[in-house]
């Protein structure tokens, strides 16, 4: 990874794009002569760079638009779990000697240069990124389905619907629960700074831009929340068929109590 990219001989700007376009990608068989990075998988195209993840994010640095269409349906057979909607980042690079290696909030990633590794942290930054956007609605959409659910437990002490509505609810927190936690370690840091722990700085600017650290941490305590909240219904579920039990069990003592006193006040008339 020494290589020199030179994307920028002819243009001292260009596009970081980072697209979520399903669940895996496989990456089996797509190495060749342009490889520049195992893992991620980064390589060649054109003028630019596409480095891919294996949970799902392609990020294509310094492509054409007619180059991203490509790659795009070029990788759609490899997609695993393909997503309807797809998050999508974008990140403006911008090569100046004369600047300082910065990135002002909101504007673009300044650098003297981009070497094949500072591709790397940046993609990194970037998948990331639209990882926790997918997350963060996903997570969203379970709590806006809860929601009535604890309204209707605090106001009225009973949940709405049937016991099969509840239990879908509580597999569907579940399951974005596990896909959410298991996808990808969001703070941990790209293999890249082992052998160039020179660009911590700037994986450490990215994080702060993107507010990763901050972001998972936000998931994850939502993510909690999700855990106790299908617990409690759970607990509801029980406690309801505990209830119709007893009352069941109170029902049918209440009608051998009837038989027993019909059957002792009947018998004397009958002789």
């Amino acid at each position: 990874m020494t290589d020199p990219l030179n994307l920028l001989s002819s243009n001292r700007r260009l596009t970081a794009h980072a697209v979520l376009m399903g669940e895996r990608i496989d990456t089996s068989g797509l190495e060749h002569g342009d490889v520049l990075s195992s893992a991620p998988l980064a390589f060649r195209v054109g003028g630019g760079v596409a480095t891919l993840f294996r949970y799902g994010v392609v990020v294509m640095t310094g492509l054409s638009t007619q180059e991203e269409s490509d790659l795009s349906t070029k990788l759609q057979r490899r997609v695993r779990g393909a997503f309807r909607q797809r998050e999508e980042e974008t990140a403006s690079i911008e090569l100046s000697e004369e600047r300082d290696e910065q990135i002002p909030p909101g504007g673009p990633v300044y650098l003297k240069a981009l070497p094949p590794e500072r591709v790397l942290v940046i993609s990194d930054a970037l998948a990331k990124s639209v990882v926790l956007a997918h997350d963060e609605r996903e997570v969203a959409a379970v709590f806006d389905t809860i929601e009535p659910f604890a309204r209707e437990l605090a106001e009225r002490g009973r949940t709405p619907g049937s016991r099969k509505a509840i239990l879908k609810h509580i597999g569907n927190a579940l399951l974005v629960q596990h896909r959410v936690s298991g996808r990808v370690a969001v703070t941990e840091k790209p293999d890249v700074l082992w052998d160039r722990p020179d660009l911590e700085r700037l994986y450490s600017r990215l994080e702060s831009e993107y507010e990763l650290k901050e972001r998972a941490g936000a998931l994850d305590r939502k993510l909690g929340v999700i855990a106790e909240t299908a617990k409690a219904l759970t607990d509801v579920i029980d406690t309801e068929r505990s209830r119709r039990l007893e009352l069941i069990i109170v029902v049918l003592l209440l009608v051998e109590i009837a038989i027993a006193a019909y059957q002792i006040f009947s018998g004397p008339l009958g002789h």
